[in-house]
C-alpha cells in the first residue's frame, strides 16, 4: 500500500470506527433485554420504549446533527461522537432503573444518529473516486463488526451472574474511549476547509497531505476546482429544499425508508427472541445471533470487495432478490411450522442485506448532494433511516405479538418487491465518478 494510500486508509478506518460503536450499541441490547423487561417487570409498551430508546436518541441525532457536522466541521463532530458513547456505555452499566436507562441509551442515540452523518461524509470527502465506495464503505463494514462483537461479547457474558447484563451495555466505555484518543490524530475534510470555513491555507495544507506527490501548482489547481465546483452549485441552488435538490432529495429518502422497512433493524434487535418462537432454548437462541453477525461480517467484506467494481446499483439489485427469496421462505416457513429453514432464512436474510443495502446506503448517500448541502442531505437520509428504525423497534414486539410471525415476514417482503422497483426506474450509478460529476449527472448544476 502507498504511503498516501495508508493514510487516507487510516483516516478513514479512525472516522469509520464511529460505526463499530454504532453497530455495538445498537446491538449489544438483545442480550440484555429479557432480562431487563423481567428485573424491572415491564409492561411491553414500557419495554418497546426502552429497547427504542436509543434509536429515538438516534433519529435527534440524525436532525441536529447536520448543523455541527457544518459549524464546527467534521473531526470536532466526530470527536463529540465519541463523547457521548462514552457517557451512555457507563451510564446503561449502572442504570438503577428503566427510567435512567432510557435516558443514558438515547445519550448513546444521540452519538449514533450524528455518526452517521458526520463519518461517511467525511470519508466520502477525503477518499479519491476508485476508492471512494470502499472507504466510505468501512463505516458500514465496522458498524456489522461491531454488530459481531455484541453478540459475541453477550454470549460471553451471559452466564457471569444477575448482573451480566449491566456488564453487557458497560463494556461498551472501552472503545468509546480509544476511539476518542484517535480521533485526535486526523485532519480536517478539505472541503470543509474550503468551502464552509473559507481557510484556502488550511485547505491546502490538508490537499497537500492527501497527495504528497502533487506539485505545488496541482494542489492549488485541486483547490481552486473544488471552489468553483462548489460555489456553481450554490448558484444553482436556493438552500436545500430546492428543486434542483428534488432528485438526490427523494433518493436520500427512499434509501433509507427501503433500508428499513426490510425489517432488518427488527430482526437484529429480537434476533434470539425469534429464534426462540421456533423452538430453539435460549441459550442457543443467543449463539444463533452470533451467527447472525458472523455472516453479516463475511458478506460486508463481499459487499465492499463488489462496491467499486460492480457498483452501487447493481449490489441494490442482487440485495432485493435475495431479500425477496430469504423473506418470503422465512414467511413460508412460519405459516408451514418448518421451523427447521428459519436460521437458514435469517442468515441469507443477512447476506443480502450486507452486500446490498448495508454495503451501499452510507456511500450513496454521501455521494449524491453538492458540498454545500452534503451534510444536510446525509442529516435527511440518516433521520430517515432511524426514524422508522424506531418505530419499527418500538412496535415489533407488538406485531409478532398480534398477528403470526408469517405475517410480519409477508409485510417486509412486499417491501421489498417495492425496493426492487425502485431500483429499477430511479437509482442512477454513481461508481467511480468524481463528486462533482454526479452532481452534474442529477442535474444540480
Amino acid at each position: 500500500m502507498k504511503p498516501t494510500t495508508s493514510r487516507i486508509f487510516f483516516w478513514s478506518l479512525v472516522s469509520a470506527l464511529a460505526g463499530f460503536l454504532f453497530g455495538f450499541d445498537t446491538v449489544v441490547i438483545s442480550g440484555a433485554e429479557k432480562t431487563i423487561q423481567t428485573l424491572w417487570g415491564l409492561s411491553d409498551t414500557l419495554h418497546g420504549v426502552a429497547m427504542a430508546s436509543a434509536l429515538y436518541g438516534t433519529v435527534i441525532g440524525s436532525v441536529v446533527g447536520g448543523w455541527p457536522t457544518d459549524r464546527w466541521g467534521r473531526r470536532v463532530t466526530l470527536i463529540w461522537v465519541g463523547v457521548l458513547y462514552f457517557i451512555s456505555a457507563v451510564w446503561s452499566g449502572l442504570a438503577p432503573e428503566v427510567w435512567s436507562l432510557i435516558i443514558a441509551r438515547f445519550i448513546g442515540g444521540l452519538g449514533i444518529g450524528i455518526s452517521t452523518i458526520a463519518a461517511p461524509l467525511y470519508i466520502a470527502e477525503i477518499a479519491p473516486p476508485e476508492n471512494r465506495g470502499r472507504l466510505a464503505g468501512m463505516f458500514q463494514f465496522n458498524i456489522v463488526f461491531g454488530i459481531v462483537i455484541a453478540f459475541l461479547s453477550n454470549y460471553l457474558l451471559g452466564g457471569i451472574g444477575e448482573n451480566a447484563w449491566r456488564w453487557m451495555l458497560g463494556v461498551a466505555a472501552f472503545p468509546s474511549l480509544l476511539y476518542l484518543v484517535l480521533c485526535f490524530g486526523i485532519p480536517e475534510s478539505p472541503r470543509w476547509l474550503l468551502t464552509r470555513r473559507h481557510d484556502r491555507a488550511q485547505g491546502i495544507a490538508v490537499l497537500k497531505l492527501i497527495q504528497p506527490a502533487a506539485s505545488e501548482e496541482q494542489i492549488h489547481a485541486t483547490a481552486d476546482h473544488l471552489l468553483k465546483a462548489a460555489n456553481a452549485a450554490s448558484a444553482a441552488t436556493h438552500g436545500f429544499w430546492d428543486r434542483r435538490l428534488c432528485v438526490p432529495i427523494l433518493l436520500a429518502f427512499l434509501i433509507a425508508f427501503f433500508n428499513q422497512l426490510s425489517g432488518i433493524n427488527a430482526i437484529l434487535y429480537f434476533a434470539p427472541r425469534i429464534f426462540e418462537l421456533t423452538g430453539l432454548g435460549a441459550k442457543a437462541a443467543l449463539l444463533q445471533s452470533v451467527g447472525i453477525g458472523i455472516t453479516n461480517l463475511i458478506f460486508t467484506f463481499v459487499g465492499l470487495w463488489l462496491i467499486d467494481r460492480l457498483g452501487r446499483r447493481t449490489l441494490l439489485y442482487i440485495g432485493s432478490f435475495g431479500y425477496i427469496a430469504s423473506l418470503g421462505l422465512c414467511a413460508w416457513a412460519f405459516f408451514t411450522q418448518h421451523f427447521a429453514i428459519v436460521p437458514v432464512c435469517i442468515f441469507a436474510f443477512i447476506a443480502a442485506h450486507a452486500v446490498g443495502q448495508g454495503a451501499v446506503i452510507w456511500v450513496f448517500i454521501a455521494e449524491i448532494f453538492p458540498d454545500q448541502q452534503r451534510a444536510e442531505g446525509q442529516s435527511l437520509g440518516s433521520f430517515t433511516h432511524w426514524i422508522f428504525a424506531a418505530l419499527l423497534t418500538t412496535f415489533f414486539p407488538k406485531m409478532v405479538s398480534a398477528f403470526p410471525p408469517g405475517w410480519v415476514f409477508t409485510f417486509f417482503c412486499g417491501m421489498m418487491v417495492l425496493q426492487l422497483v425502485w431500483v429499477r426506474l430511479m437509482v442512477p450509478e454513481t461508481k467511480g465518478i468524481p463528486l462533482e460529476d454526479i452532481q452534474k449527472k442529477l442535474g444540480i448544476v
